[in-house]
């Protein structure tokens, strides 16, 4: 572990050269991911996944002297066709958050982004991911921001994702990650509930030894680092641009905006249902 003590857990989204202006910022390119792979290659890094890290969090004779943790978020496609070649080349393995409902679909949850078409990927596509050595961990099932749900409707979402991984690989799924980062103590002690072993937040900064394991801090990899803001981002020189914007997102006064506009939603479909049945 370096000298601070500090353990970069980095996060992706989608390896592709493709992307619409709000979706464009979660993309890495191919050649940019691949550099990057390399870099940590080159420099002693050794990625562990999620769950690998917090074993070691309790036994550290297991720690690396260069940990680092690849996360990916959602389950696209391209996790398989761009990241897990590359992956694989360096034998590096990496955690892969997968939202359930939309396997075997494309990302509609992202329609609001113009990104409702990216593909995901197949069962079968997870099964191989896993067999290659890539831990699988839930993102939900249908990827709400959970802190805006009623408690019952948080737990199936939380727990629906788990069972249907659970089925299809045959064994226990022990991490999960947060859609869009949101979550309370509720929502945390909810994950914790259905049998999780730990939890992914974002908050931009690096996690340590003691960051609480149900809210575990990532670094954000964006469209537009270069190889030295990179370079700098693991040593934990580069304060990310999106720190400020992360812990605004997160005050209770954004959370009653979205909690208010999430209320208008239901009431205009209620509203719309009604309608319609009495046209009927």
């Amino acid at each position: 572990m370096n000298g601070t003590g500090n353990i970069p857990i980095l996060m992706y989204h989608s390896i592709s050269i493709s992307g619409n202006a709000k979706f464009k910022q979660f993309t890495v390119a191919p050649q940019r991911f691949a550099q990057q792979m390399a870099y940590l290659h080159a420099h002693a890094y050794t990625p562990m996944t999620v769950s690998q890290l917090m074993q070691a969090r309790t036994q550290p004779a297991l720690m690396p002297t260069k940990p680092i943790v690849l996360t990916f978020d959602d389950g696209l496609a391209d996790f398989f066709t761009a990241a897990l070649p590359i992956l694989r080349q360096y034998q590096f393995g990496a955690t892969l958050y997968i939202t359930t409902a939309y396997i075997d679909a494309t990302s509609r949850w992202l329609r609001h982004e113009g990104e409702a078409h990216r593909p995901m990927l197949t069962w079968e596509q997870v099964r191989a991911v896993q067999r290659a050595g890539i831990e699988c961990g839930g993102h939900t099932h249908t990827h709400p921001q959970l802190d805006v749900l009623s408690r019952a409707a948080a737990a199936e979402e939380i727990t629906r994702c788990k069972q249907l991984l659970e089925e299809q690989l045959a064994q226990p799924v022990l991490s999960f990650a947060y859609p869009f980062g949101y979550y309370t103590g509720l929502i945390q002690q909810l994950v914790q509930d259905a049998g999780y072993q730990s939890a992914c937040a974002v908050k931009h900064t690096m996690s340590t030894s003691t960051t609480n394991p149900f809210a575990l801090t990532r670094l954000m990899v964006s469209a537009n680092m270069q190889l030295h803001d990179f370079e700098a981002l693991l040593s934990g020189q580069k304060k990310h641009s999106l720190t400020t914007m992360y812990v605004r997102a997160r005050t209770p006064l954004w959370q009653c905006a979205r909690l208010s506009y999430t209320a208008l939603v239901k009431r205009g479909a209620a509203r719309a249902a009604m309608s319609e049945g009495k046209t009927r």
